[in-house]
């Protein structure tokens, strides 16, 4: 398992410098942020080059305020097309795949006025169609489409693993797998580790935060139970920092990977 972080925690004003201050922290990649109005394919002349210098650039992460969910259909076809752009970028880089979820902030049921406008057998319908036709492109490209369950509070839609594996499940393909985050699955997860053992086969990128959103080793999780787990189940895939920090990144980032990869080598 290799330690990534999101590119907005690093200083500096290229990916170049930011990579010899990830290395320098104990990171081994770095996973990009997927604006909407296709940015991510404009930065792909930054990029490449960033890739011939050496830098690892395994994931995206879609950073958009609609998604492949939306209950507005002109929303929701222009966030497949961004999704459908940062799959196609992904594989020019030769990396993983790119993350999203059903959606973020459109609707709760645990907030007023708590019923949705669209029933579930439609939100069903709506998520295995996008989710059909990103994992098609995803496969052409190599990578992966990797959706990510939130919370209750952040979506109504996909709030646990077994949920999101049973959605990539439902389109027959494999391009379609899981990314689990470990802020969400302490909300959401009875039990955090049965749930990615009951679906290994369909967890294809890992986030990290804490309990309380900040990095690794800030709040109470079990990290060295969870990489120990993660190490169980034949998981060999990214760990990606996302997250808030409680102090310096300077300070607070690399003890974070010191601590991981003393649990890592415990795992092992």
């Amino acid at each position: 398992m290799r330690l990534a972080v999101q590119e907005q925690l690093l200083p500096g004003g290229t990916l170049q410098s930011r990579w010899e201050t990830a290395l320098a922290w104990g990171f081994d990649g770095i996973e990009l942020r997927g604006a909407g109005g296709h940015a991510l394919r404009e930065r792909l002349p930054e990029l490449r080059a960033a890739r011939r210098d050496g830098v690892q650039l395994p994931t995206v992460c879609v950073d958009m305020d609609h998604f492949i969910g939306d209950f507005d259909p002109g929303r929701r076809a222009d966030a497949l097309a961004n999704m459908a752009t940062q799959l196609a970028v992904v594989g020019d880089l030769g990396g993983v795949g790119a993350m999203t979820p059903a959606a973020w902030g459109m609707f709760s049921r645990r907030l007023p006025p708590f019923t949705p406008p669209r029933p579930p057998e439609r939100d069903r319908e709506v998520l295995l169609d996008a989710l059909g036709r990103l994992g098609e492109v995803a496969a052409r490209e190599g990578v992966l489409l990797l959706l990510e369950p939130l919370n209750r509070y952040e979506d109504h839609m996909v709030n646990t693993v077994a949920q999101a594996a049973e959605l990539a499940e439902a389109t027959g393909l494999a391009s379609v797998a899981v990314g689990a985050d470990t802020y969400h699955m302490n909300i959401e997860e009875a039990d955090p580790l049965a749930a990615l053992r009951a679906h290994a086969d369909r967890v294809g990128h890992v986030q990290l935060s804490d309990s309380n959103r900040l990095e690794p080793g800030a709040g109470h999780l079990d990290w060295a139970a969870l990489l120990g787990c993660l190490e169980d189940i034949g998981y060999d895939g990214w760990l990606a920092f996302e997250c808030r920090l409680s102090g310096d990144p300077a300070r607070v980032l690399p003890r974070a990977t010191a601590m991981l990869r003393s649990a890592l080598r415990i795992a092992a």
